[in-house]
């Protein structure tokens, strides 16, 4: 069928060339992005992590205690009592920084490790300073200098680091060199206040002193919401099962569990899971994990011995791998969708070393919304500014020997960037600087199927939905005007069935008419096959439906062309702007 023909079937108005159909139909807070496309009715099991995912905990209040936790851990083995007076400052920090061991910056990079911010201590480094440390203001990735913040864990970890550098760069007591300070004939290098900071944050949370925090505050720093088992029970309901698989131990996730769902239904929190595992140590789980064992719900220990039987609804266990829950519970990798908050350890591994599906969570998701919505105006600013440019360079070629002065445009783009990052905070979005992605939106692209604000979104979703992916346009696809004509007399490669080896010379020019050449490349099947020797001189171009661009509609019942203008009538389905739409 035509894609003139499937339009009229579907009723669908076919856009202009050029032009891309949308129609707008949920609220922005209510959205579910998309990476990559995802068929709901094929997921048959849900996982999820706790903190940050199911237990949300409120900011900027829950990271300002951690933040307290940590000075004082680090005035207790040493540190100048003066950093005492230091207060947490959510509008100085985001996730997705870098810091650098050898030089003790914090830097906002790109996919491709191009330095968008580096600051150093409070203060911001000019364009030229930072050239003076990174040649061409880029970095390589090395995990024995770099240090990557991307929890909402790191944050007060990522302030502390802040708060420190500058105190020792600037008090008069300590004098400064490239890799740390020195006090008389103490040296202090910037690795080694890193790892002081670090392991400050890990007795903070091995000693249980937040979490006894959090748990005798409850209503103070964790959000609870009633539409939790709501969505749980649909899941149910849809005939899928749900698991839990964090790295907190058993008596923390009680309490948490409890709590965020106590009061709605009466039952208990372990009902609304066919599968609970503790303790889990990812990302290791997703590599070569641990020892499973079950727990003792009742004083919470581990039992004695290596559980080897399958996993029972119920239960509660410790530890494992990636490969012995699949195994258990039969999970074939793409039926199972994980949600959580962690890049790395969530949502990469389980997506490279499984292959499952992934949501990430990203709270900020609402604030970035909210901003992008009013300062829209200036991203629109400074892509009229990019295109000015070019039109100014478009008037050019190779023989041109004037360079036209661009540098008011410049700086309009530079003061634009700067006024569009202000908004977010001092360091940016979480997702951008001006039109450059930053390190962690290309790992979010690359690795999270799915991403909002909250999974609770989903209760704005059918199970049957199709979640999906917008087409990906390349420079040489979005930039190109398709209503300008394009010369064709440059073409150098040859791939079309309407051009054959015999209608083409040495020099690249063709001899004959397309009509002609297509009458060369036409193939006697009876004379070849009397030959005996090749039984297919070529292949046959398809006729049908063979494969499809999107991993999640590549199975029969999708692929056949009744079934696929059912499934489109059926099913909605959404791009990552949230924009409901039909294609073919």
């Amino acid at each position: 069928m035509s894609t003139d023909g499937l339009s009229e079937k579907l009723d669908v108005n076919t856009p202009a060339r050029g032009e891309r159909t949308r129609a707008f139909k949920r609220d922005p807070a209510h959205r579910v992005f998309v990476n990559r496309s995802l068929h709901m009715s094929k997921i048959g099991f849900f996982g999820f992590d706790l903190d940050y995912t199911l237990a949300i905990y409120k900011s900027p209040e829950y990271e300002a205690v951690a933040f307290n936790f940590i000075k004082e851990r680090l005035v207790a083995i040493g540190y100048p009592a003066e950093i005492l007076e230091f207060e947490y400052d959510p509008s100085f920090v985001t996730r997705g920084l870098w810091f650098d061991k050898q030089y003790g910056n914090l830097l906002k990079v790109d996919s491709y490790g191009n330095i968008l911010v580096c600051v150093h201590g409070f203060r911001f480094l000019k364009s030229h300073e930072v050239r003076e440390v990174y040649p061409n203001k880029f970095i390589v990735f090395d995990d024995k200098r770099i240090y990557v913040l991307n929890t909402l864990f790191h944050l007060p970890e990522l302030y502390m680091l802040a708060c420190i550098i500058d105190y020792f760069t600037n008090s008069p007591m300590y004098e400064r060199n490239d890799s740390g300070v020195m006090c008389g004939e103490i040296f202090m290098p910037f690795e080694s206040i890193f790892q002081d900071v670090r392991n400050a944050v890990d007795k903070v949370h091995d000693s249980g002193l937040l979490k006894q925090l959090t748990l005798d505050n409850l209503r103070k720093y964790v959000h609870k919401d009633e539409r939790l088992p709501v969505l749980f029970n649909r899941m149910r309901a849809h005939g899928s099962k749900l698991f839990l698989l964090t790295n907190s131990d058993f008596s923390y996730t009680d309490k948490i569990m409890t709590y965020l769902l106590n009061g709605f239904e009466n039952r208990s929190w372990q009902s609304y899971f066919d599968y609970v595992v503790v303790d889990a140590k990812k990302p290791g789980f997703f590599e070569g994990g641990t020892t499973l064992r079950e727990v003792d719900t009742e004083s919470g220990t581990l039992k004695l011995g290596v559980h080897m039987g399958p996993m029972k609804a119920g239960r509660v266990y410790a530890g494992g791998s990636v490969n012995t829950l699949s195994q258990m519970l039969g999970i074939s990798g793409k039926e199972a969708i994980y949600f959580g908050d962690h890049i790395f350890g969530d949502i990469l591994k389980s997506k490279k070393i499984r292959g499952w599906r992934t949501f990430l969570v990203v709270p900020e998701l609402g604030q970035e919304l909210n901003v992008w919505h009013d300062k829209r105006h200036l991203f629109a600013r400074l892509g009229e500014l990019d295109s000015k440019v070019s039109e100014i360079f478009r008037q050019y070629d190779s023989t041109a020997t004037t360079k036209p002065d661009i540098s008011v445009i410049q700086e309009a783009i530079r003061e634009i960037v700067h006024e569009m990052d202000m908004s977010y905070g001092m360091l940016g979005s979480i997702f951008r600087s001006g039109s450059r992605q930053t390190h962690f939106a290309g790992q979010m692209i690359r690795y999270a199927d799915l991403y909002s604000s909250t999974f609770l979104n989903l209760l704005h979703y059918p199970f049957f939905y199709l979640f999906k992916a917008p087409t990906m346009e390349m420079p040489h696809e979005s930039t190109v005007d398709p209503e300008l004509p394009i010369d064709t007399s440059m073409n150098l490669s040859y791939r079309g069935r309407s051009t054959s080896l015999k209608s083409v010379s040495f020099d690249g020019s063709r001899e004959n008419g397309l009509e002609e050449v297509a009458r060369d490349i036409v193939i006697d099947d009876a004379a070849s096959c009397s030959k005996g020797h090749v039984p297919h001189l070529r292949a046959d171009t398809p006729r049908r439906i063979t494969h499809h661009h999107d991993v999640d509609d590549s199975d029969d019942e999708l692929s056949s062309p009744e079934s696929s203008s059912s499934d489109l009538k059926a099913n909605g389905h959404e791009d990552e702007n949230g924009a409901d739409q039909v294609q073919a």
